[in-house]
């Protein structure tokens, strides 16, 4: 049983497609773990994800932003790859539609259950420095710029802040 206190993101990196539900809040404080855990996967060679978040309570601009960046490294594999959100709760639908997110990855509103059961817990450990949290969170907002551009003037403030964050070192 998942501490529920904790956010975190139970895996299966074994079923295809890779499954993942998120416990708790998903936000910039634990994006990084699920970040390398998909660059880790797809370089080898997985490229069909679902997530579940029927347990999301919410969400922020960097998972987001980790989201639509996955989902354009999926788009470029040959044959493209597939990630799937399901079971949202209405809010959470409504900011992936806000962000244009919907474009890039698929939105499955049907699915009410799902055959896989992910059960580990992907260790999300805060072992960054400063810098690189701040390039990761930079990266996930350049991603919602790419995913659209209506976004660009919605998150303008963070990236030049980020922006000059990171070019400080």
């Amino acid at each position: 049983m998942a501490d529920v206190t904790k956010p975190s993101y139970l895996v299966d990196a074994s079923s295809d497609p890779v499954a993942i539900r998120i416990e708790g809040r998903a936000s910039f404080q634990n994006s990084a773990c699920l970040n390398d855990f998909f660059s880790e996967l797809i370089g080898r060679g997985k490229t069909r994800f679902v997530i579940d978040f029927i347990n999301c309570t919410s969400m922020d601009s960097t998972f987001l932003g980790v989201l639509a960046g996955v989902a354009l490294s999926l788009r470029k594999q040959t044959p493209p790859g597939s990630l799937v959100l399901c079971r949202m709760a209405e809010r959470n639908l409504e900011l992936v539609r806000n962000l244009g997110l919907h474009r890039l990855l698929t939105v499955d509103t049907e699915i009410s259950d799902l055959s896989v059961n992910p059960a580990s817990a992907l260790p999300c450990t805060p072992d960054r420095s400063e810098l690189e949290s701040a390039r990761l969170v930079l990266a996930a907002h350049e991603n919602l710029v790419v995913a659209d551009e209506a976004n660009r003037a919605k998150f303008q403030d963070v990236l030049t802040f980020l922006k000059n964050r990171v070019s400080q070192g």
